[in-house]
């Protein structure tokens, strides 16, 4: 006999961009509870992926800054994600 365990502990959590809404550069932040690759993935709204990029997460509290570049005004989907599981929030450029 075997039994199957899932954990309800997160490997990432508090993802929060602040300035939200914001016009030229936010700062993306999140907690992690280990060091590793993770994918910062921003989509519009039909989807199509419109930036990503890999970063290094160090244990505890992570932040990076993001920039709008070429982006227009409007509403997007950023993302983490990591080997265990996958954040995703609402990013809104005026």
């Amino acid at each position: 006999m075997f039994s199957i365990a899932f954990s309800q502990e997160k490997s990432i959590e508090k993802l929060i961009a602040a300035p939200n809404p914001f016009s030229n550069s936010t700062v993306i932040s999140f907690d992690a509870n280990s060091e590793s690759k993770s994918t910062f993935t921003v989509k519009n709204i039909l989807g199509k992926v419109v930036s990503q990029r890999t970063i290094q997460t160090m244990k505890g509290n992570n932040s990076f800054p993001f920039l709008k570049g070429d982006l227009t005004s409007g509403i997007y989907i950023y993302t983490i994600q990591n080997k265990e599981n996958t954040i995703s929030k609402r990013l809104v450029i005026q």
